[in-house]
């Protein structure tokens, strides 16, 4: 068993004001994304300027926040949310889901693309290999936060959370780092340095994050308010990642046939 590395989720108090880790690592993700998108922004698209690439960082950081939020409020707790609207804005009790915060970023890059006029796919093939830097970010978040952890385990890794009671679990949210973050930026990198067929690079990302999420979800303790919704072991989040693998391989298949017809 590995002793959990208790850090204090205030990263720095001034006064009143409390910085927390978890929004730290949300400008983290955001500012390793926008960097590493200015150093492909010339092989992307030359007559595009920093000023346009910092329009549509935040748009896409606006679908991830507005989006994470309310998908978490319609996927994972309605009813509480019901009772008690004014809770949404509460984002500082937590409370955010990658799938919505998916569909946020789909559809303020949709509306971004109609606004620069540049194919909406073609945009999406840029980002997509700049998620994995905030994926991974977050979940060393819910780390600190010690949140989100494992199903109880005797692997020699396991730790104890100060809110998961007294036996060891898996750290899943480390798992989901190196997946999520690590595995799937080293791929999609990787994959997207060489001409790509328009559509290809958004379909690996879905496909790729849709199976590590899946079974990452095997080791991780669902939401207690869902708990299993299928066969007694489908979590929301693997019945969310379905539809992405399936997606993802539809993408794949459609761009490469597409790209074979118009050679």
């Amino acid at each position: 068993m590995l002793p959990y590395p208790e850090i204090n989720p205030v990263a720095l108090e001034l006064g009143p004001l409390k910085i927390h880790w978890y929004g730290l690592m949300y400008l983290i993700g955001i500012g390793g994304a926008w960097w590493l998108a200015a150093r492909r922004l010339e092989r992307f698209d030359p007559s595009w300027t920093r000023e346009t690439l910092s329009d549509l960082v935040f748009w896409v950081a606006m679908g991830v926040i507005l989006g994470g939020r309310l998908g978490y409020v319609l996927f994972y707790d309605p009813q509480l949310y019901l009772n008690d609207p004014i809770k949404i804005f509460y984002i500082m009790d937590g409370g955010m889901a990658f799938h919505g915060g998916l569909l946020g970023v789909l559809l303020c890059t949709w509306l971004f693309a109609r606004k620069t006029g540049k194919p909406f796919f073609e945009l999406m093939d840029f980002i997509a290999p700049l998620v994995p830097i905030g994926l991974g970010a977050g979940r060393i978040g819910n780390f600190i936060n010690g949140e989100l952890w494992g199903k109880v385990s005797d692997v020699p890794w396991a730790m104890v959370f100060p809110t998961g009671g007294p036996d060891p679990r898996h750290p899943s949210q480390l798992y989901q780092f190196a997946l999520e973050g690590v595995a799937l930026f080293v791929i999609l990198w990787a994959y997207s340095r060489k001409p790509r067929p328009t559509m290809a690079v958004t379909g690996l990302f879905g496909l790729c994050y849709g199976v590590f999420r899946f079974i990452v979800e095997f080791f991780r303790v669902p939401d207690a308010q869902l708990g299993y919704l299928a066969f007694g072991w489908l979590t929301m989040g693997q019945l969310l990642c379905l539809p992405m693998i399936l997606g993802g391989i539809g993408m794949i298949v459609w761009a490469y046939r597409r790209d074979a017809r118009t050679a």
